[in-house]
């Protein structure tokens, strides 16, 4: 197991108040989940209120025109009045012009806003992850949040910033359409609304099956970007064991769910749409028939008959939008549970209110009857572990994979909080101090070295992204790295791709150290540091480690023969327990487990000093 960086700082989640009311599914329209996501456009009240105006302009000229061109027909085009007609004409362009400019300007507003509440989400939530604790990230996928914080996000995006204000113009609309067409002809607009209960009918058998539809779709493709990213991440063990046909077959099976849960909303979306706009169809050939006839009866005017086919053709487009934002709705309710869902995910390692900053401390480190368990319902790895680290001294945590041995060493740096007992640092209790200053302390050098897409510099000062350049290739000599890093065509400038591929193993261990080297830690932390790398590199490893680790408290996990020789003391864990400890040669001295751990693991690649057996070998 290795470590990864986290830093213990995160905002508190305004929308925790929410939490347990976004865990209900099954909610065609959720307030808990759209009034937290609302939270996020508030602050760009004043530019949506401007959309809202923009809208009703748009509204207003919408029920005008035909209102003006019924107006054309009976006033000016029947009495032959030319100048009248022209002066009409003209006013219609003008609403038709007030209508574009109306239209575009609350496009521009909507799209405005929606990048920026689209990237205030995002951070929200990246910021969150940071905050949590790493026991989230070990059971979670790392494809399922990325769904979440690309394609949930997204389509919530999608409805608080256009779908609402969409809907509220719609709804204005048809209010201002049905009081127009009451108006001008109450028996043609009430023939047109005999086809409203069979849309009605249709929306309700819609909705029902609408729900879960959407609901499966957001969790097939988080499963599918989850597959996606493992299989990615995973490549180079598929190739090497010739499984690529294993990996296609099951990445088939989540794409064929993640396609069948489409297209069964597809198919609802495109059974409903159709319907409506055949009922639209349907109301038209009504009015026209209906309306013709009257007409003819001389009951209405021939343009109160054009005015009412324009109405009725506007009248139906609104319906016809209120379903698809439906149908954006139940995605984004669906969407909206799962983005709160993790929202609300409490950090399991958190700051008392009490914190304060460490303070300068000299290195004591001291396990005092310490337990732990990663999960309420796990059984515990540790057990009341007893162990006591002076300032300055290296000592070896060994141990058969899985006693412990890296669980240790996270406790040191609070990834996770304690079950029972304490961990002290020069007697403070860790959980007294805030974590970001804690581990400011800390150097840690993984056994998967970790870099991240940049400059090699760049990579050096994570720690510190003020240190000058000077400081950086002081660090970068002291790991043994100056030497290959002038060496590259652009030296510290030198970009790192993606998952450093442009670089070896050694070469990214090396950086790691100087990485660990420049925060000039009072506790430097080892994981496996040369577990893989070829032994010339070891050797720069090693040399580079020792001098990192000279007058430090280091913590040294597992690590090959070398540096668990000249440990101070060596701790050998078994089943979440210290089962034996002291320096190298008392513990080689008794027969126990360390000294069956060296026979087995490290006999064959590594001789004792004066290449003599041990005792009893």
């Amino acid at each position: 197991m290795s470590f990864s960086f986290s830093p213990g700082i995160g905002p508190r989640s305004a929308v925790s108040e929410f939490g347990q009311a976004a865990a209900q599914e099954g909610r065609f329209f959720d307030k808990s989940v759209v009034g937290a996501m609302l939270a996020f456009v508030r602050p760009y009240w004043r530019k949506m209120l401007l959309a809202v105006g923009c809208m009703i302009l748009a509204t207003g000229f919408t029920l005008v025109a035909p209102y003006l061109i019924k107006e054309a027909i009976d006033q000016h085009i029947a009495a032959g009045d030319a100048s009248g007609l022209a002066r009409l004409a003209l006013l219609i362009a003008l609403c038709y012009l007030g209508l574009y400019l109306a239209t575009a300007g609350q496009e521009y507003l909507l799209g405005w806003t929606s990048e920026r509440v689209l990237a205030d989400v995002r951070e929200k939530l990246f910021r969150h992850l940071q905050a949590l604790s790493l026991s989230y990230h070990d059971r979670t996928i790392v494809g399922v949040t990325v769904s979440h914080v690309i394609n949930d996000v997204a389509v919530i995006n999608t409805l608080l910033t256009q779908g609402f204000i969409s809907l509220l113009g719609d709804l204005l609309v048809l209010v201002g359409i049905v009081a127009i067409m009451l108006s001008m002809s109450a028996r043609l607009a009430l023939l047109t609304f005999t086809v409203l209960p069979l849309m009605m009918l249709a929306t309700y058998l819609f909705s029902r099956s609408a729900r879960g539809a959407f609901r499966l779709t957001r969790k097939r493709v988080a499963a599918l970007v989850g597959n996606l990213a493992e299989n990615i991440n995973g490549m180079r063990v598929i190739q090497a064991f010739a499984q690529e046909a294993t990996a296609e077959e099951r990445f088939d099976e989540v794409n064929d769910a993640n396609r069948q849960a489409h297209i069964e909303a597809i198919r609802l979306s495109y059974i409903f749409l159709p319907t409506i706009e055949f009922l639209a169809v349907l109301s038209t050939a009504i009015v026209l028939y209906a309306g013709g006839r009257a007409v003819a009866a001389n009951e209405v005017t021939l343009g109160v008959m054009v005015a009412f086919m324009a109405y009725v053709t506007r009248f139906f487009q609104p319906i016809q939008e209120l379903s698809r934002i439906y149908t954006t709705m139940q995605s984004a309710m669906a969407g909206g549970e799962q983005v709160l869902r993790l929202l609300n995910t409490p950090p399991e390692v958190v700051d008392a209110a009490t914190a304060a900053n460490m303070p300068p401390f000299t290195g004591a480190v001291t396990f005092d009857g310490v337990s732990f368990r990663y999960r309420d319902d796990s059984p515990e790895v540790l057990h009341n572990v007893q162990l006591a680290i002076q300032p300055g001294q290296t000592v070896a945590l060994v141990g058969p994979t899985g006693a412990g041995k890296t669980t240790i060493a996270s406790l040191v740096l609070r990834f996770y909080d304690a079950s029972g007992g304490c961990v002290a640092i020069d007697g403070i209790d860790v959980r007294a101090v805030r974590q970001a200053s804690l581990r400011r302390h800390f150097g840690l050098v993984p056994q998967d070295p970790f870099l991240f897409a940049g400059t090699i510099a760049d990579n050096i000062r994570f720690g510190r992204m003020d240190a000058p350049l000077e400081e950086v290739i002081a660090a970068a000599r002291l790991a043994n790295a100056d030497d290959f890093i002038r060496a590259l065509p652009d030296g510290y400038d030198t970009r790192i791709l993606e998952g450093a591929v442009n670089l070896s193993v050694g070469q990214r261990q090396l950086l790691c150290i100087a990485r660990a080297a420049l925060l000039d830690p009072r506790i430097l932390i080892l994981d496996e540091a040369t577990a893989s790398v070829d032994t010339v590199t070891e050797v720069l490893i090693q040399r580079a480690l020792d001098r990192l680790m000279a007058g430090r408290t280091a913590i040294v996990v597992a690590h090959r023969l070398s540096t668990i020789r000249n440990a101070d003391v060596i701790y050998v864990i078994q089943n979440g327990r210290i089962v034996e400890q002291g320096p190298h040669g008392d513990l080689i001295a008794r027969s126990g487990l360390y000294r069956e751990l060296y026979q087995k693991q490290f006999l064959h690649t590594e001789k004792p000093p004066g290449g003599s057996e041990p005792p009893g070998g």
